[in-house]
């Protein structure tokens, strides 16, 4: 067991990871190879919705590999071998999802194969799932856009709408290529990371840093354009899971490419989101929301700065804010526990309650999310694990 501040105890820890193995296994025992929405409805997950001719249940979206990451995790802290073959059979169809060209225009790839097939490759020497790790980043390859030095977050690429816009989120998916890097040996990949990572640490923070959820760029010409938002409270707020990602993102991709600015990007982005956390440490869907509000949290965002500042701290410089980090992490997480994990695990098939997946829309609000439980469980392995490797 790593070390632990007053307010996360060793019995807390254990009994959280207790409790959301047994929904990671209660969900395993309900869906089997079928994949659940992207968030709950009243608490449950529903399977996936048919969807551009694939069938209700099917590998189709950006969230689908949240589930395998979280099996993979449920692997490694039991043993058991019911979810591996659970992450297993995933693995096969992301195989099958990619040979099938089945909704890949997405910079979203880095996620999906990162936390499949990557994983796979990492814990086990799965060498076929090494082969579709690298077509898949391959394919991410081809949305990179010269000479904006970009890739294209979403929609095909002759889209009008979408040309030339990244998203914060894109920064998780850069460790795709990293990998695919240092397995081929080809420049390419590092190169790409270190020119898109450049320009997100350039122009997606605000004075005050605060971060724009989307970015667009000229892209004949490379020209900065402007920020906006997607699914943030408006243009100029500070969406809180993008916020979080920033966090997350930058720290792996400070580790990657030794670039001292990205390390600096990390440091400004938890600033800014440990300064405008509510009293119970878990973020309003955007921080433009304080105390006393009635807009709803997003515990998902919580969970992916916890393992943000996790990270942060491993790769920091400087040790006095390092164990800044690690001290704000860990009182998140058990804020995450006390407060937000269902009681009794049972009540719902989340792993964590109270997420948003996008407020504008009216999608999965005060729901429970796949990344939501897929990065809870990460921050309880990253706090109980020792030396655990990330998939990432």
């Amino acid at each position: 067991m790593t070390s632990v501040t007053p307010t996360l105890g060793i019995g807390t820890v254990e009994a959280a990871v207790e409790a959301a193995l047994s929904t990671v296994r209660r969900n395993l025992d309900r869906f089997g190879g079928a994949y659940p929405g992207d968030t709950t409805v009243s608490d449950r997950y529903l399977l996936r919705p048919a969807e551009n001719g694939i069938p209700e249940g099917g590998n189709r979206g950006w969230t689908t590999s949240f589930r395998t990451g979280t099996l993979w995790l449920a692997w490694e802290l039991t043993g058991d071998e019911a979810f591996r073959a659970g992450a297993e059979r995933d693995v096969d169809d992301f195989a099958r999802r990619l040979h099938a060209g089945e909704d890949l225009d997405t910079h979203d790839l880095g996620f999906l194969y990162t936390l499949s097939t990557v994983a796979a490759w990492r814990l086990t020497d799965d060498e076929a799932a090494r082969v579709v790790s690298l077509e898949a980043a391959e394919t991410l390859m081809t949305r990179f856009l010269e000479p904006a030095g970009i890739l294209q977050a979403w929609g095909d690429l002759s889209d009008p709408a979408q040309r030339g816009r990244t998203i914060i989120d894109s920064l998780m998916n850069m460790p795709l290529l990293t990998w695919a890097g240092e397995q081929s040996g080809k420049p390419a990949f590092a190169d790409a990371v270190r020119r898109h990572t450049a320009q997100l640490r350039t122009h997606i923070f605000r004075a005050d840093d605060s971060t724009f959820h989307t970015f667009y760029w000229d892209a004949e010409t490379g020209e900065p354009l402007r920020g906006a938002t997607e699914q943030g409270a408006f243009d100029e707020s500070c969406w809180a899971r993008g916020q979080a990602w920033g966090i997350y993102g930058f720290a792996m991709n400070f580790a990657a490419t030794g670039d001292e600015g990205l390390l600096d990007a990390a440091r400004r982005s938890a600033r800014y989101f440990l300064a405008h956390l509510p009293a119970d440490d878990v973020p309003y869907w955007d921080m433009v929301y304080t105390d006393g509000s009635d807009a709803p949290r997003d515990s998902s965002a919580a969970a992916i700065a916890v393992c943000g500042l996790l990270e942060l701290a491993q790769v920091e410089t400087d040790a006095d804010l390092a164990v800044e980090w690690t001290e704000r992490a860990h009182a998140i997480l058990a804020s995450l526990i006390e407060r937000y994990a269902p009681d009794p695990a049972e009540s719902s098939d989340a792993l964590l309650r109270h997420s948003v997946y996008d407020l504008p829309k009216d999608v999965g609000v005060d729901e429970g999310t796949l990344w939501g439980d897929y990065f809870y469980l990460e921050a309880l392995v990253r706090v109980s694990v020792p030396g655990w490797e990330k998939y990432w």
